[in-house]
Parts: structure tokens; sequence; C-alpha cells
């Protein structure tokens, strides 16, 4: 999939979420500029939800439609669908929200979606916007997720819309702090102990990365960390150009 993903002409058009709520603001409120220029750009008029990270799916849906309502877009959710492939198929754009990694992920390849949205999004180009663990399933895989493993899918093989890995909700280590527990450095880090994983972009609350094509931006409120196995951990002010790494 790695291979594939890098050797093939991508038409991507992703915005890649760290997180739905920055505090003190209301969910999406910190990203509302973000989003609607990035589908209104692309002259989106209905957005399809996946809420398959929360198993309070008409919750989550009715709660994602009340925000983008509120902006001037339409929002059906998937999990409404009689045809959920067929659904994504004809989607305009998608937009997978937060929760549990691994609960998604298998919902995604219970319902048959991983390939449907995987082409949609690099063959015919369509907008996906993924908050945290929507974010996490657009990648290479699930292994950089900071959630428990509450189901077990298929495969933690994701989907692969570029060829890396990301970390959400990234958190600096406190040199203060007495708590003894791994780092998330660390845990990142031993990721890489693994023979062939690829780049990891640990992405703080608040930061966003919008992908184009083959080019990648950090964009959003905060600096973003790039891990790369053999490599010095480094820094990366917002604006900085992450297309190296498609």
């Amino acid at each position: 999939l790695l291979q594939e993903i890098c050797t093939m002409n991508v038409k991507r058009n992703l915005l890649l979420l760290s997180n739905s709520t920055l505090y003190p603001s209301g969910y999406l409120e910190y990203a509302e500029e973000y989003i609607c220029e990035f589908l209104r750009s692309r002259k989106v008029e209905e957005v399809l939800f996946v809420p398959y990270a929360l198993r309070d799916q008409d919750g989550y849906a009715a709660k994602a439609r009340s925000v983008f309502e509120s902006w001037g877009f339409r929002l059906s959710s998937v999990h409404e669908s009689e045809n959920p492939a067929l659904a994504a198929a004809n989607a305009q754009a998608i937009f997978i929200g937060g929760g549990n990694t691994f609960q998604l992920l298998n919902n995604l390849y219970e319902n048959k979606l991983i390939d449907v949205i995987r082409k949609r999004v690099l063959e015919n180009g369509i907008p996906y916007i993924g908050s945290s663990a929507g974010t996490n399933v657009s990648t290479v895989s699930i292994n950089t997720t900071n959630d428990m493993p509450i189901v077990f899918p298929p495969s933690f093989t994701a989907l692969g819309l570029v060829p890396f890995n990301i970390n959400p909700h990234y958190i600096d280590t406190d040199p203060n702090s007495t708590h003894k527990g791994e780092t998330r450095e660390e845990r990142i880090l031993q990721y890489h102990e693994i023979p062939g994983t690829p780049p990891v972009l640990a992405l703080r609350e608040g930061s966003i990365l919008k992908v184009e094509g083959d080019k990648a931006m950090l964009i959003g409120k905060f600096h973003a960390r790039l891990f790369v196995p053999g490599k010095k951990t480094e820094e990366f002010p917002t604006g900085h150009n992450f297309s190296f790494l498609l």
C-alpha cells in the first residue's frame, strides 16, 4: 500500500484535523474558517458524515449536522443509508469524525468502505475531512493512534490517503511531571523500532494538515513534530511545507 500511494498520480484534497474541539471553543469551531473555505472553494453543497467512531451514531450525526447546516451545508450520515458503499461512491465530500479509531476502522471494513473511499479521494479527488480518529484512518495505518483497542479490526491498514502516519492530540513531555508512564514521544519512538515503519507527523490540538495533490501544508494554531526512523525529531512551525512526505 505504501508503495502504491507514493507512485500513483493522486488528486487528493484533504483537511486533516488533530481534534474536533479546542478549548474553550465548541465543536469544530476553531476550524470553521478552514473547513468552510475548503468546501466552498470546491463547490461542495452536501457532506457525507461517517460517525462510525462512536456507538451513538444518531446523536453524533445530529451534532455534526447542526454545525454544518449552520455553515450553509447539507449533511447526510452514512449510517442512515441502506447502502453505505453507494452513499460514499456518490458523495460530494466525506467527513470522518473522531472517537475510537479501532471501532472506526472496524466499521469501515465491515461496511466495505475502505476501497470505495480510497478510490473516491485519490482517483476522483473529492474533498476529505478527517478529525482525530478520522485523521488516523486517512494514513497508512492506525498504529499511532492514542486509543484503546475496544474492538479488533481485520487489519490495522487504513485508507492510505497519505504515505505516512499521524499522531493526533500530540502532548509534549512535561519535565516537571512525576508521572512515570511512557510519554507520547517514547511511544512513537518504540513504533519506529519496527523495521519499515513510515514517518509520523505529530499534530498538537489545534493543528491541521491541508493536502492538495502533491502539496501538504501545516495550518492551524500550533507547531508540529516530525518523527522519521533513524533521524532526530524535528519541530516545524505553522505554514511549513510538508510536501516532501508525499
